[in-house]
């Protein structure tokens, strides 16, 4: 099976998103986002899961999940109106931009004001392109364009179209996590196993999927494991009735072979840690791209002296898709294998 190509963000810009006025961040392979509490580091990963979650459900249901329109767009004296994003993007065959605004309308209704989309084909043919407003098709690139309404984003119409589609499944591809240990402890309904769940609950299922479909890639993740939490062997999906968990072998002083333990027995920083290792290297072979993935503190509850393995971690999974971090550690800022330009500064 043919690996899925890298699918990148090389730019972000907001405009009065959450707690951010406006900000352009270029972005590269391995990206760390470097703040105090309450500078905007979450709310700006946040948008990649809005932008995602938009197309992959809808527009209402991401600003419901947020408290609404009000709580999205950014409180000030200045009262705005309208939040904006726009995405610059890069694929092995094609780059471009998409950007959207939302404005808000009376009774806490939203509308979309402004929509647009441009594909540069790295092959020679001519730019794929949309531009909305209103509601209205100002212009396309393509003959017959799909009715546009202000109450959802025309990328997904357009995801129809051959053009659009590879740009509709690099930005749905994206995901931002913030793994729970309890959530991953709780016994699960089994499911495909394709994506993990934003807070890990579904990891055994994702486990069992590399298991059986990419034995090298869960090596991947058990090799790392190891390093950071040193005595663990590896860990396996484990059946229950009609229920699945987690398994872990770990080695123990004394005994001739690795012990077997239940995942209510594992600490919270070894969940943790097997949570983030699977957020970064559980790709969906099945999926044409690899899009960015984004992890909210991933140093959480482990040891200082595990954040070199972890720094190994995100930059050997940086080199398959690409990796978003916000970090507290000074461990991890200030080691000598981190290139500096993968630092991002933030403050409110």
């Amino acid at each position: 099976m043919t690996s899925p190509a890298r699918f990148d963000i090389t730019g972000i810009t907001l405009r009065e998103y959450r707690s951010i006025a406006r900000c352009t961040v270029r972005l590269r392979p391995l990206n760390l986002l470097v703040g105090p509490n309450g500078s905007g580091k979450s709310n700006f990963v946040d948008s990649l899961r809005f932008v995602s979650q938009s197309l992959n459900e809808n527009l209402d249901n991401a600003l419901r999940d947020r408290g609404g329109v009000s709580e999205v767009r950014r409180r000030s004296t200045g009262h705005p109106r309208h939040f904006g994003i726009g995405l610059t993007f890069r694929c092995a065959d094609f780059s471009g931009e998409y950007h959207f605004r939302v404005g808000a309308a009376k009774g806490g209704d939203y509308r979309v004001t402004h929509e647009s989309c441009r594909v540069a084909w790295h092959d020679g043919r001519p730019d794929s392109f949309f531009n909305v407003a209103g509601g209205e098709v100002l212009e396309a690139s393509v003959q017959v364009a799909p009715r546009a309404l202000d109450d959802r984003l025309y990328l997904v119409a357009m995801s129809g179209l051959e053009p659009f589609r590879p740009v509709f499944d690099g930005l749905t591809g994206m995901n931002v996590y913030n793994v729970n240990p309890e959530s991953m402890r709780e016994p699960q309904k089994p499911d495909p196993g394709e994506l993990l769940r934003r807070d890990g609950a579904n990891v055994a299922s994702v486990l069992e999927a590399m298991r059986r479909a990419n034995p090298a890639r869960k090596l991947v993740v058990e090799e790392f494991l190891q390093r950071i939490v040193p005595g663990i062997v590896s860990v396996d999906r484990k059946a229950v009735g009609a229920w699945e968990s987690l398994d872990f072998r770990q080695e123990v002083a004394g005994a001739d072979a690795p012990w077997q333990f239940q995942a209510s027995s594992i600490s919270d920083g070894t969940m943790r840690a097997l949570g983030v290792l699977v957020a970064l290297f559980a790709v969906d072979d099945g999926s044409p791209f690899a899009s960015p993935v984004a992890i909210e503190e991933p140093e959480t509850a482990l040891h200082p002296a595990a954040a070199g393995y972890l720094l190994d971690a995100l930059q050997e999974a940086s080199h398959t898709r690409q990796v978003i971090a916000t970090t507290h550690s000074p461990e991890l800022l200030d080691s000598p294998e981190l290139d500096p330009r993968s630092l991002i500064s933030v403050r409110a």
